[in-house]
């Protein structure tokens, strides 16, 4: 299997910077959603699920009622890398999303 390098801070630092709405939690790209209700909180992450298909690279996550969490890492390069940069970019381009959590 390929390992795409991890990014070194003055990459990520910069890939953070277009993606304001990401954090580092626990050594992973990490965000968080809030939704009016479980419906909406589950088509949401099936369209990330579906997005997630076509990049082959899959998240981890959480949805519990309204509240999607969602961590990117590559774990064969144990690290974040520019496949988590372009998952997270393109989870943030989905249509109708709500605010992030706070």
């Amino acid at each position: 299997m390929n390992r795409p390098p991890r990014l070194d801070e003055a990459a990520l630092a910069a890939a953070l910077a277009k993606l304001p709405a990401w954090s580092i939690r626990d050594a992973k790209l990490y965000r968080a959603w809030r939704f009016p209700d479980f419906s909406q909180a589950f088509a949401f992450v099936t369209r990330v699920a579906l997005l997630a298909e076509r990049f082959d690279h899959h998240p981890e996550w959480r949805n519990s009622y309204g509240e999607v969490e969602i961590w990117l890492a590559t774990h064969v390069s144990s690290g974040i890398t520019a496949r988590d940069i372009a998952l997270a970019a393109a989870i943030d381009a989905l249509d109708g999303q709500p605010q992030p959590c706070a």
